[in-house]
């Protein structure tokens, strides 16, 4: 049995149900993904773009020349490109994802942007144990997409502690969601064109294709709510009726309405995410926001050098 098959008997075996969403990105949630960040509901990827361009060149005068750069989860490259445009003779550019498969055809498309630049990726799950390879420059991290908000803020300062020590003290360039009116969060992960039902569907798509399992797919429904009390979105998958699911040799039962949780998104203020680095031993060094303030980039300093 394989390590997502058993991570999907484990999360449908306990009460409240639910999977990690590092499973989504097999090669086709990677697309999907991609497709999500274009919707005209989705308002994170159009803000980040805008912030990287506006101050791409005040990030690299701060974070300076010859850096070894280190961009986790970074499916399609895009935005990193806005980076390596401005920074100043970068050493490498590692990017760790992984969906091996959608990162080495990123990769090969960013070699011909970038012919000078070494360019060496990683397929590995960064939430887990990891080694960067050997540096070649001063490190700094990027993780942009508000993909911090998918972790429980506890677990958020955890892997916030695992970057500081792969980065080596050194810097971490962070996009961070912000906490906005509900509507419109319930619009950016209720899209018109059903992208981010497919992509949540897909766990199940993907569960039949690799774990063995037989979930009749049109038998689930996405659901996408904001619970404010805990500023985030949750994602589910909803059964529509009772039904008996094999995964394996395993037979899972669910009521009708019964839900797996599949997703968190957590929304920060500024100043509460500001408080969450430094627990994690991160120094703020520069946050710069939209005008709306929907949306934040963060610069953050490592503790000194392991």
């Amino acid at each position: 049995m394989n390590e997502f098959a058993r991570a999907l008997q484990e999360g449908l075996g306990r009460q409240p149900r639910a999977i990690s969403p590092k499973w989504f990105y097999d090669e086709a949630g990677s697309v999907l993904f991609e497709r999500i960040c274009e919707l005209p509901e989705y308002y994170p990827t159009r803000v980040e773009f805008a912030l990287l361009q506006r101050h791409a060149g005040e990030i690299a005068d701060l974070i300076g020349p010859g850096l070894d750069l280190v961009e986790f989860g970074a499916g399609a490259t895009r935005k990193v490109k806005i980076l390596l445009s401005a920074l100043d003779s970068p050493a490498r550019f590692v990017p760790v994802d992984i969906s091996g498969e959608h990162l080495l055809g990123a990769v090969e498309r960013l070699r011909d942007d970038y012919a000078g630049l070494i360019v060496e990726p990683l397929v590995a799950d960064f939430t887990a144990d990891m080694v960067l390879p050997a540096a070649i420059g001063p490190r700094a991290g990027f993780f942009p997409g508000s993909s911090i908000g998918n972790f429980e803020p506890a677990m958020a300062r955890t892997l916030l502690q695992r970057f500081d020590r792969l980065l080596d003290g050194g810097w971490l360039l962070i996009g961070v969601d912000l906490v906005k009116d509900p509507q419109r969060l319930h619009a950016a992960y209720n899209d018109a064109a059903g992208v981010t039902a497919a992509f949540n569907l897909n766990l199940w798509v993907r569960a039949n294709r690799e774990a063995d399992a037989d979930f009749v797919i049109n038998d689930w429904m996405h659901s996408a709510f904001y619970n404010p009390p805990l500023h985030r979105i949750e994602m589910h998958l909803v059964s529509r009726l009772r039904q008996r699911v094999s995964i394996g040799h395993e037979v899972i039962e669910f009521a009708e309405g019964d839900s797996v949780h599949t997703e968190n998104s957590y929304k920060y203020t500024v100043e509460g995410f500001q408080e969450l680095a430094r627990q994690a031993g991160w120094q703020p060094r520069a946050v710069w926001t939209d005008a709306q303030r929907c949306f934040s980039m963060h610069l953050l300093r490592g503790g000194p050098a392991r």
